[in-house]
């Protein structure tokens, strides 16, 4: 969706032994993306390399903080057991954001 401006990683205060498997799935059938096949796996914040750009999810989760150049707070409910039509939402929320997160970068330059 946006691998043209920037490069994505994801990570968590508190990650679990799997990815969510409902998350699994509904990606695989929106978007045809096996996250498992494709070398997907849970990691810590300090997993992570270097960051230009902080999101954080909301969910209720007091985030450490990383340094970074930019951040935001996208405030998404965390859709865990909530059946599929809640993390559709959530999904189509996250999506939207990407695309203007994408946006913003393209007319942005973060001193990179």
């Amino acid at each position: 969706m946006a691998s043209d401006v920037f490069d994505s990683y994801s990570a968590g205060t508190a990650p679990k032994r799997t990815i969510n498997p409902d998350a699994v799935r509904l990606v695989k059938e929106r978007y045809g993306i096996d996250m498992l096949a494709n070398g997907q796996h849970n990691k810590a914040l300090t997993d992570l390399p270097q960051v230009d750009v902080v999101i954080t999810m909301g969910c209720g989760v007091q985030c450490p903080s990383l340094p970074a150049q930019m951040r935001q707070n996208w405030g998404l409910d965390d859709p865990t057991g909530l059946g599929d039509d809640k993390f559709n939402q959530v999904i189509d929320q996250l999506e939207e954001r990407v695309k203007e997160l994408k946006e913003a970068l393209q007319t942005t330059k973060l001193g990179c």
